[in-house]
């Protein structure tokens, strides 16, 4: 049996995208592998006039990109992220349209909740828009989860969470999101690919996105120049001059340390007076040699067509330039929960509200993780939050006669 898809780094290695910088189209492909973690081999057509003709070629003279090269020979003309996930072997479609419980979000929070489920024999779905494992599927190196003393890498991490989940029979969906709600009985739900699923109880786990600077220029490069994951994107710059990292967190000072492997200088640049990051990772960045900070400094602007060519920045009063080869932004995190407006109540940032059971405004809708409102973003505490939420839905379901499990979570 083959790897599955969210392990595939070195066994598809054969897949290639042929695009450019400036092509919107080529920029969410990319986005899509790199947030699935799959290995592909990037062709500017742009730069490479062989890479061209040989579209051209494949197009009977056509230049669509991007243009993509599958692993057994097959090729896609710009193709949806639904379209790359079925032909990579990402499942999409739910096997059936009612289950026990639904799990809106694939991290740690849906996944340890999902373990759990399955263990007492609650038919359970996890519908994840992006890629199994969250945002701590793309951290480099988790040094403060329980039981690793040296550290894990959180692709590997979230690796083991996915297979557990396998292994119970959970039924795990990816590349597809949640886009509507309703709990009118049971709990409805409307799927981006097109299908619906209904549950019993639902576990709203949908995590949170990094959040954008909102500067002139930034919309425009993301993909080719600005960033948001460094161990997605961090070794497109290997070689690289200078690279910028805008932040001064834990994520900021961890993903500014990883890629010092990549540049010869990383400059972190942070609006505020202090770092706010651990005193371990100040210690860090402050006596690493290829590292400069540069703080009370802000991003004003960033110019460049298809590629940045300045970054404008502002410290007490003065505006300066700089030109580094990336950017790449940590400043924080804002809930996914667009699709929850007027279904379950929000507070005044958009963070789902609960009681002390997890329990959201909905009787049968429950929610954990990131994306509720009072937790505190950390991987240990999403899971048990996962698991408590867990057993709160089991309660729930039980009392309403929906499963007859025994109360045996350990």
């Amino acid at each position: 049996m083959g790897l599955p898809i969210w392990r595939r780094r070195v066994v598809m290695a054969e897949l290639k995208v042929y695009g450019a910088p400036w092509c919107p189209d080529c920029r969410r492909s990319k986005a899509f592998l790199s947030e699935h973690r799959i290995d592909y081999d990037w062709i500017d057509v742009d730069q490479d006039a062989d890479a061209l003709a040989y579209v051209e070629e494949l197009q009977n003279g056509g230049r669509s990109i991007p243009t993509v090269i599958l692993p057994d020979g097959g090729m896609l003309i710009e193709p949806s992220d639904e379209e790359l996930a079925q032909a990579l072997g990402v499942q999409v479609r739910p096997q059936r349209q009612f289950y026990d419980l639904a799990i809106i979000g694939g991290g740690p929070a849906g996944l340890a909740a999902s373990i759990y489920a399955a263990r007492e024999g609650i038919d359970t779905v996890v519908i994840e828009r992006s890629a199994l494992g969250g945002q701590a599927g793309l951290t480099n190196r988790i040094d403060n989860y329980p039981g690793f003393p040296d550290g894990v890498d959180g692709d590997d991490l979230m690796s083991k969470f996915v297979a557990q989940a396998r292994r119970f029979g959970v039924e795990l969906l990816s590349a597809v999101g949640a886009t509507d709600v309703a709990a009118p009985s049971d709990v409805e739900i409307a799927l981006s690919s097109g299908d619906r699923v209904a549950a019993h109880a639902a576990i709203l786990t949908p995590g949170s996105t990094y959040r954008r600077l909102g500067v002139p220029g930034e919309m425009e490069l993301i993909g080719s120049s600005v960033h948001f994951c460094s161990t997605c994107d961090g070794p497109f710059y290997a070689g690289a001059g200078e690279l910028a990292v805008i932040g001064g967190g834990n994520s900021a000072l961890e993903e500014g340390l990883y890629l010092t492997q990549f540049a010869e200088q990383v400059h972190i640049i942070h609006r505020g007076d202090e770092l706010t990051g651990s005193a371990v990772l100040q210690d860090k960045v402050r006596s690493h040699p290829r590292i400069e900070l540069s703080l009370r400094t802000t991003v004003k602007s960033m110019q460049g067509d298809s590629k940045l060519e300045a970054l404008t920045l502002e410290s007490s009063g003065t505006t300066v330039q700089t030109s580094p080869d990336g950017v790449f932004v940590f400043i924080g995190l804002q809930p996914n929960t667009e699709f929850l407006h007027g279904v379950v109540n929000l507070d005044e940032r958009g963070f789902i509200t609960t009681d002390e059971r997890f329990q959201t405004s909905v009787e049968s809708i429950y929610a954990a993780g990131d994306a509720r409102a009072g937790s505190t973003k950390q991987l240990g505490a999403a899971v048990g939050e996962g698991i408590t939420a867990l057993m709160m839905a089991r309660e729930y379901l039980r009392s309403h006669q929906h499963i007859r499990t025994p109360s045996a979570v350990e």
